[in-house]
């Protein structure tokens, strides 16, 4: 069950210069135990792809993959701030990373332990 009705939100990365736009209606937020997310400490919200929208910034992307190369992670070359993720199971969706985003706040939104660290 939501907690919030959809709304449009805009995110960018530190300097600014990756820009964001997506439409959620944050029915809970993730941390993930797996190599990657453990270190950069990000707490996302999955959005379809559909939902996503790159406004500026597609040269200043960069991407890291590993383990399967499948998901990808996506960081600002410029402030290297993690922005979003192309997520490895579910790959139609985006993982968010919502400190990005302009005026958020977490509160009353549950939040999920995802076990990364277990997929083969």
């Amino acid at each position: 069950m939501s907690h919030r009705s959809s709304e449009h939100y805009i995110g960018a990365c530190h300097c600014g210069a990756i820009r964001f736009e997506i439409e959620t209606d944050f029915p809970e937020l993730t941390m993930c135990d797996c190599s990657i997310c453990k270190k950069k400490n990000a707490l996302m919200v999955k959005v379809h792809e559909t939902k996503f929208k790159l406004l500026q910034g597609q040269d200043s992307l960069t991407e890291y993959r590993f383990h399967t190369n499948t998901a990808t992670h996506c960081f600002c070359k410029v402030c290297g701030i993690y922005t979003f993720h192309r997520k490895r199971v579910t790959p139609d969706h985006l993982g968010i990373n919502v400190f990005c985003l302009e005026g958020f706040q977490a509160d009353g939104i549950p939040i999920r332990q995802a076990v990364g660290a277990a997929m083969s």
